[in-house]
């Protein structure tokens, strides 16, 4: 309990330093971009660490099962509530009570901030995916808080 707390503090404390570091830039998204790079790398050495002793994935799909059943339980100590597929490369994460929107309140004038709190972990699940050798576009919306959503357009890179 304690160090996630301490992950909602120290993720509050990016975004705000991303923010006061760039005045009147966050307009245009560049504080977005800039967390959800951080995020990116963030993802890419989790992924080394939590994959070391893990058989190779036979395909795009473990890759997605594994992201919502290990690694999001890893980073939010819980499991995705919902994945869907339309099994053309195209993956929904839905997580019904996103620890990092549960700050934030539920009325409707706090969804315009809900991107700079989805950006990095959009690159998070980015940078995993990248380090497992799938090239992916990842996007997230909310429109009921604390739910939210994430989209993965996914290009499976052949070797």
């Amino acid at each position: 309990m304690a160090d996630e707390a301490l992950f909602q503090f120290l993720h509050s404390e990016i975004i705000q330093y991303v923010n006061s570091a760039e005045p009147g830039e966050s307009e245009n998204g560049r504080c977005v971009s800039k967390l959800e790079n951080m995020g990116f790398r963030v993802g890419q050495g989790l992924i080394e660490r939590f994959t070391k002793d893990t058989p190779r994935f036979k395909d795009e799909l473990d890759v997605m099962k594994f992201i919502c059943k290990d690694f999001w339980t890893s980073v939010f100590k819980k499991q995705i509530d919902n994945l869907r597929t339309n099994h053309q490369g195209i993956y929904v994460l839905q997580d019904n009570k996103f620890h990092l929107l549960t700050q934030l309140s539920a009325g409707k004038q706090y969804l315009e901030h809900a991107p700079k709190f989805l950006a990095f972990t959009c690159g998070l699940v980015r940078g995993a995916l990248s380090n497992l050798g799938v090239k992916s576009i990842v996007t997230a919306e909310v429109s009921v808080m604390p739910a939210c959503k994430e989209q993965i357009l996914c290009k499976n890179i052949k070797s």
